[in-house]
């Protein structure tokens, strides 16, 4: 088993020591809001996860601290070919694993070779969710909705350098080497853990826990995993010192759950922790001006209220998408519960990516229109279910039950009845992507500045937890997907926009600049729109 955390309080373990430098006496305590769901992170789709994962995997490409650049990672450089169906990386030279194995370029086609022959459960959508949206399927696909792979090849014709070969082009590269799924694992822990099966149903997946056994965790990041302790919601990573990069200024980074919002700031005001994510928007100021550190994200997200046209046969008729958007006072929820700087969604991007239309289709509060659009359909007596999560934030939901509470009114005001469904973030995920809801708050946070990562996220193809075919829709999608051209991608970008808003498979909501917050005794690393900071980076002072 993997060395126990030592056992002392929580609050008593993160104060400063008598003496000595505190950077490598004491824990850095981080809180975020939800448990991680493996910590093998080709099987997660999730930033509380990927919190994790980040600092002990790294990825053959990243980003510049703090903004959206794509830089080298694990490859000091890389090339596509002219066509884009091939990519060629140049890794580091000296890299090691946590375990001791040498990173090269055979390591790295291990992992992409693993994710492709991928089978059983591991091929449902809901446990490898990134593979399928940006390299298709797999060698041999189970299921006739599987897509179709767009990874054809990786090979090693030197010791450090990796071709990767694709069937066609994709607007998701590079900016799909940069996703956090795709931390390169030792090759040594790749034979452990072949043989590892994904059990359970669909809705309620049961992951193989890689966290239990010493050794099996092992990535090239500047911590290693030290223990995961599931009872206490605490994973505990330590510094890496064979670390290819600048090493971590703290020793001993713990990152803890504690879902709600109010209980982060208290144990952030005791000095149980040194810093929290997901700021309540009414709490910013106030911490502010007690001194602790509160920096904001730039918006590069979106919260929406997603139309399962499958789990309900209402929502097909457009008509009655069309009423419930109408009904919906999205300019209330972002001027009652979002932070200052949000913005009312008029479709699926921020106005920052490259791509977004000004003349698509809106939706403008008008419960009038959204009652008589319901009488037209048949449907002036509607009864409909609605889920959204608990014990979590999301930097663009910052309140879900608040945020519920609002729809579900505007929603019972033009005569639909709502009833409530609610469940833990790590049910609510594979519960909402298997089509268990009619209805549903959800949102996205973008992985890097392509519109298809947010497009191509939800619509270019059939989606269990949309559950509508439009294959006019896919068909663009598909067709912006493969051109290398980036001013024409950007006009097909914008067609796409107008398309997706007329069609209607959900109702864009807001844009959100999520806060964190660090003691004022913390030097906090950059912060990332993409929510995708290095703790690395951060120490005490």
């Amino acid at each position: 088993m993997i060395m126990a955390l030592i056992a002392t309080g929580c609050a008593e373990s993160t104060r400063e020591g008598g003496g000595g430098d505190p950077n490598e006496s004491q824990p850095l305590v981080f809180a975020g809001a939800g448990d991680p769901r493996s910590v093998d992170p080709v099987l997660a789709n999730d930033g509380e996860t990927f919190r994790v994962t980040r600092q002990i995997y790294d990825t053959l490409l990243t980003h510049e601290p703090g903004g959206t650049k794509i830089v080298g990672g694990l490859a000091e450089s890389w090339e596509q070919s002219d066509d884009g169906t091939e990519w060629t990386f140049k890794l580091r030279d000296g890299v090691k694993f946590h375990d001791g194995e040498a990173l090269d370029a055979e390591a790295v086609c291990a992992n992409f070779n693993r994710w492709y022959n991928f089978t059983g459960n591991y091929q449902n959508s809901n446990q490898t969710y990134y593979w399928q949206k940006t390299f298709g399927g797999f060698a041999e696909n189970e299921d006739k909705d599987t897509p179709e792979a767009n990874f054809s090849s990786c090979s090693a014709p030197e010791e450090l350098t990796a071709v990767i070969k694709v069937e066609e082009p994709s607007a998701n590269y590079p900016g799909a080497f940069s996703l956090a799924s795709f931390g390169i694992m030792s090759p040594k822990v790749i034979e452990k853990v072949t043989d590892e099966k994904v059990t359970g149903d669909p809705g309620s997946p049961v992951l193989p826990d890689y966290s239990q056994e010493a050794g099996t965790v092992a990535g090239t990041g500047p911590y290693r995993l030290v223990d995961w302790d599931h009872d206490a919601q605490e994973v505990t990573l330590e510094r890496f010192d064979d670390y290819w990069g600048e090493k971590a200024k703290v020793k001993t980074l713990i990152v803890k759950t504690i879902s709600e919002e109010a209980a982060r700031k208290q144990a952030l005001e005791a000095g149980d922790i040194h810093g929290y994510d997901l700021v309540a928007p009414a709490d910013v100021e106030p911490l502010k001006q007690a001194g602790f550190r509160v920096p904001v994200r730039d918006v590069f997200n979106i919260l929406y209220l997603a139309y399962q046209q499958e789990t309900s046969e209402e929502l097909a008729d457009r008509k009655v998408r069309q009423a419930i958007a109408h009904a919906v006072d999205r300019q209330r929820i972002v001027d009652t519960i979002l932070p200052e700087g949000g913005k009312v969604a008029r479709q699926f991007i921020p106005e920052t990516v490259e791509g977004w239309s000004p003349d698509v289709t809106t939706y403008d509060f008008d419960p009038e229109k959204a009652k008589s659009l319901l009488k037209e359909a048949g449907q002036a007596d509607l009864e409909i279910d609605m889920c959204f999560p608990t014990e979590v934030t999301r930097p663009y939901m910052p309140a879900p039950q608040d945020i519920f509470d609002i729809i579900k009114a505007d929603l019972e005001a033009v005569g639909i009845t709502v009833t409530a469904n609610s469940m833990p973030w790590g049910d609510y995920i594979p519960y909402t992507d298997s089509g268990g809801c009619s209805l549903y708050l959800l949102g996205w946070t973008g992985d890097f500045n392509e519109a298809f990562n947010f497009l191509g996220t939800w619509f270019d193809g059939y989606d269990s937890g949309w559950g509508f075919r439009n294959d006019e829709l896919f068909a663009l999608m598909d067709e912006v997907s493969s051109v290398p051209d980036q001013e024409r991608r950007t006009k097909l970008y914008q067609e796409v926009n107008r398309e997706i808003m007329d069609y209607l498979p959900g109702l864009p909501i807001s844009h959100s600049p999520p806060s964190i917050a660090f003691a004022p005794n913390v030097n906090p690393p950059a912060v990332s729109p993409l929510t995708q900071e290095n703790f690395s980076e951060a120490s005490f002072k």
